[in-house]
């Protein structure tokens, strides 16, 4: 019999500058935990009863500092992806993680800080779309494409 996989309740935010619409540059952050580049969208776990929404504001909160943002749209479905390394500690006892993913604008009174409580990124840049489909990490691409493709249709990139 096959084992079900546990997947880890997860939000994720392609995060837009204060400039959009006038133009579109999107947030990556490079990770502090990984040797080599690995740029991402802030991203994080939702907690038992916590609303996906409650949980987008709180991981902005202490990833990048802020919490200042306006959702424009939401993908419509959640993504499920297993992790690479399957016998990771951190992240005991799941497979993989099932994410929400969002479309958030900062605020022009928004102020970025990677230095928090426990900082997850080192650097982060702005990018237009292509040049975000490049810098991210191979791991997270598949995913990323598909959500950017989406936000991109839909109009809003």
């Amino acid at each position: 019999m096959k084992k079900k996989l546990r997947y880890r309740p997860n939000v994720a935010a392609v995060i837009l500058s204060s400039k959009y619409p006038l133009a579109t540059e999107i947030l990556v952050a490079n990770r502090i935990d990984i040797k080599d580049d690995a740029w991402q969208f802030p991203q994080g776990g939702i907690d038992d009863g916590e609303d996906p929404k409650d949980a987008l504001f709180r991981e902005l909160k202490e990833e990048i500092g802020t919490d200042e943002v306006d959702i424009i749209a939401e993908y419509p479905e959640w993504i499920s992806y297993e992790f690479l390394n399957k016998n990771s500690k951190k992240m005991y006892p799941y497979d993989g993680q099932r994410q929400k993913y969002f479309l958030v604008k900062l605020k022009p009174s928004a102020q970025i800080s990677l230095n928090t409580k426990i900082p997850e990124f080192t650097e982060y840049k702005f990018l237009s779309y292509e040049q975000t489909l490049e810098q991210i990490s191979y791991v997270k691409k598949p995913i990323y494409k598909k959500v950017l493709t989406y936000f991109k249709k839909e109009g809003y990139l």
